[in-house]
């Protein structure tokens, strides 16, 4: 598979899959319909919003392809109609999450390859893509963001991810194959976070010395 066919192809995957979280956070707040759709939206294409905007490109790629929306709001109307057969809608979520964080990161990196930047550019818009369209979902819907849940590895997980990527890359293995690596590693540490509890030690006040 072409590098620009695998990045479409990402793209869509994790507008649809966000767009699914961003509608099962509408259905934890009771949303009507529009709602569903706007939260879907949202979350779909937030991220992806925002790395097309900072790397200049000539048009959104949701405006350039409006199959996007279309996708994200018949995915809103589908957990409309089925989120009350979910047992535990929360446990969804976080799972789907992790895919979509997954897909997303390895889109964002395969974007800002396709525009030939450096890999420090990659390795952010790589996290960029994967993380802010969950955010604003979670701010919007009144949820702790899951970006920022204490301990847990999310930035890392998307961070590494990308990291992956671009080193996959530098050491010459074929671009597709580096940002699918790269997902698999972004999906490994997030599923490892909540399976097993990996995380990070967290930063604990201490109080000041005093000088004796």
């Amino acid at each position: 598979m072409s590098l620009d066919a695998l990045v479409a192809a990402l793209d869509y995957g994790s507008v649809l899959i966000f767009a699914l979280t961003g509608a099962l956070v509408a259905s934890r707040a009771q949303l009507d319909p529009v709602g569903f759709i706007f939260m879907a939206a949202l979350t779909a294409v937030g991220g992806g919003t925002l790395r097309d905007l900072i790397l200049g490109r000539e048009m959104v790629f949701w405006v350039a392809q409006p199959a996007y929306v279309v996708l994200a709001a018949g995915a809103a109307l589908v957990v409309f109609w089925t989120a009350h057969l979910f047992e535990s809608r929360y446990d969804w979520l976080v799972w789907l999450d992790s895919v979509a964080l997954a897909v997303a990161v390895a889109a964002g990196a395969g974007v800002a390859m396709e525009g030939g930047f450096g890999a420090v550019i990659v390795i952010i818009m790589g996290v960029v893509t994967g993380t802010f369209g969950g955010l604003m979902r979670d701010v919007v819907g009144n949820e702790v963001p899951l970006v920022l849940k204490q301990g847990q590895l999310y930035l890392t997980a998307a961070f590494g991810g990308a990291l992956v990527a671009v080193t996959l890359d530098w050491l010459g293995l074929a671009r597709p194959q580096a940002l699918i690596a790269g997902a698999l590693v972004v999906w490994g540490l997030r599923a490892g976070s909540l399976w097993f509890g990996w995380r990070l030690p967290v930063y604990r006040p201490r109080p000041p010395r005093m000088r004796g």
